[in-house]
């Protein structure tokens, strides 16, 4: 009887029954998981994963374990509908609590430029009130007058006191106050006027700070059914079990019979690649795939009497083989259907 790990803590309660009637069949036909694997027609490490809540059976799956066990496939089929559904739900909550995270991420990037132009300090008015004492630079004409008295509203001394020893008037305090008022208003200009171009808020910066706000999502992973971890290049070379591209989301494409074994290619049209699988077979015999010249990996059995080859990225269900050599020396490979 195998030893079932437990099952994760956060599975729907449908599944979690769903699961755990799945094993109780197996635990009574008696049957080991390399049995089950070969009279389903599903791996033996997709089982594990159906078994240990990693992944719900296809349906399909579950007609055939009905079948191999004896059990009323009608009653079973009943109750992986009510953990589908469950499962959808969850997939459902999945895919909004990523897009909540994308969201936010888009904000953070957007919020990391700054207020939007229009607001506070570029624009602010108090430079400009500050300004205007600038026109009170030219004296009045009557100042040069011999004898006339300095209107008091322009704050310049008494001529007598600020003659300069060329004879020339010297600036007083008064007006030397304006032009550091100036000075000082036009640095805080520049300041502001650099501020702007650096954020990006100036002429045309709010354009070109734009797309890389918004590039920030797309480099997040492809939008992905739960628990596929990789889609076409990305899946050359990895174990299709593990990365989720098996089961509900791989079909078989292609088949052969060599001698007593069954070769098939299996295609994902959600990860966009294939692999060769082998049942039926004896140990040592080996099964590999390919797609044209480009060459993938290789699978070899052992006493389970099925292998598979990891992942290749092709361009179609079509264009993909699978070829085995025996351990008796026969060779073969599958054609597209």
């Amino acid at each position: 009887m195998p030893r079932w790990k437990a099952l994760p803590e956060e599975l729907d309660p449908q599944v979690r029954e769903f699961a755990s009637q799945l094993r109780r069949l197996v635990d009574r036909s008696g049957l080991s998981l390399a049995a089950v694997a070969d009279r389903t027609g599903y791996s033996k490490t997709s089982w594990e994963r159906y078994l240990g809540g990693r992944l719900l059976a296809p349906k399909a799956a579950v007609v055939a374990l009905a079948e191999a066990t004896g059990t009323n496939a009608i009653h079973l089929t009943t109750m992986w509908e009510l953990a589908e559904r469950a499962w959808s739900r969850a997939e459902m909550r999945h895919d909004m609590t990523m897009e909540q995270i994308r969201i936010s991420q888009a904000r953070a990037a957007l919020g990391e430029f700054g207020p939007p132009p229009g607001g506070g300090g570029p624009q602010t008015p108090a430079p400009r009130r500050t300004a205007e004492p600038l026109p009170t630079a030219p004296r009045p004409s009557g100042l040069g007058a011999p004898g006339a008295e300095p209107d008091a509203g322009w704050g310049v001394p008494p001529r007598g006191p600020e003659r300069a020893p060329g004879g020339g008037d010297g600036p007083g305090p008064g007006r030397r106050r304006p032009a550091l008022i100036a000075a000082g208003v036009v640095g805080v200009l520049l300041v502001i006027a650099a501020v702007v171009l650096l954020t990006g808020l100036g002429s045309g910066g709010g354009d070109k700070a734009s797309p890389a706000a918004s590039a920030t999502p797309t480099t997040a992973a492809p939008s992905l059914p739960a628990g596929v971890k990789c889609v076409r290049d990305s899946c050359t070379g990895q174990d299709p079990e593990t990365m989720g591209c098996g089961g509900a989301f791989a079909k078989t494409v292609a088949s052969a019979k060599i001698g007593a074994a069954l070769v098939q290619v299996r295609y994902s049209p959600t990860c966009q690649a294939a692999w060769a699988r082998i049942q039926q077979a004896a140990p040592g015999d080996e099964v590999r795939i390919s797609s044209g010249a480009t060459a993938g990996g290789t699978g070899t059995v052992d006493a389970d009497k099925d292998a598979y080859t990891r992942m290749l990225a092709v361009d179609g269900p079509g264009s993909a083989q699978a070829c085995a050599t025996l351990a008796s020396g026969r060779k073969g490979c599958t054609t597209a259907r």
